[in-house]
């Protein structure tokens, strides 16, 4: 089971990452990984969400018999993830191409969720890395490699300013973000493989 959470954590950053120097009109330094989900092609990242997700509930419930919190903490990220397909964000700030090149003042539900949803994952990720830290049955070097990764996920506070200013690299500290927390359960589920 570990082995499919640790596919779907590679292959998310793969898709999202071909797919995004591959959209036309598509700036993956400027804009988030979910603004792929609009477009002519916006199936593939909410697809991606859906299917991660999956692949990541499948993998947390390995990690049970290691600790039930860090267990709990993956689930509710993987959760979060297929949330963050289920319920794309608006159009805005100039993508897909003919959107205007602002923040609409009002959102949609749709949009509202999207975000709810992206808040748990960029929350529940740091905190199972912190979980795992704390967990002693995965010895010394995960443990340090855990804590270092739930400390710079402090990038995703870099990338919430980004965001709400609009900076012309929003999209790039988003992607280092996500790198350091998928790497790290890619590491955390291969661990655990039986």
């Amino acid at each position: 089971m570990t082995s499919i959470g640790a596919v779907a954590a590679v292959v998310f950053v793969v898709v999202f990452t071909v797919d995004g120097w591959t959209r036309p009109g598509y700036g993956p330094v400027r804009r988030p990984v979910s603004a792929l989900a609009l477009g002519s092609r916006g199936w593939i990242q909410p697809a991606n969400f859906v299917v991660c997700g999956a692949g990541v509930c499948a993998g947390a419930l390995a990690l049970v018999s290691t600790s039930w919190p860090l267990s709990t903490a993956v689930e509710v990220f993987g959760v979060a993830l297929v949330a963050s397909g289920v319920f794309p964000m608006d159009a805005m700030r100039g993508y897909p191409p003919g959107t205007p090149d602002n923040t609409p003042e009002h959102y949609s539900r749709r949009h509202r969720l999207h975000d709810h949803a992206g808040a748990v994952v960029f929350v529940s990720l740091p905190a199972a890395a912190a979980i795992a830290a704390l967990t002693p049955a995965l010895g010394v070097p995960s443990r340090t490699y855990s804590a270092v990764t739930a400390g710079v996920f402090a990038l995703f506070v870099v990338f919430g300013r980004a965001w709400e200013d609009d900076s012309p690299r929003a999209g790039l500290w988003q992607r280092l973000t996500i790198l350091v927390g998928w790497a790290w359960l890619a590491h955390l589920f291969v661990l655990h493989q039986h």
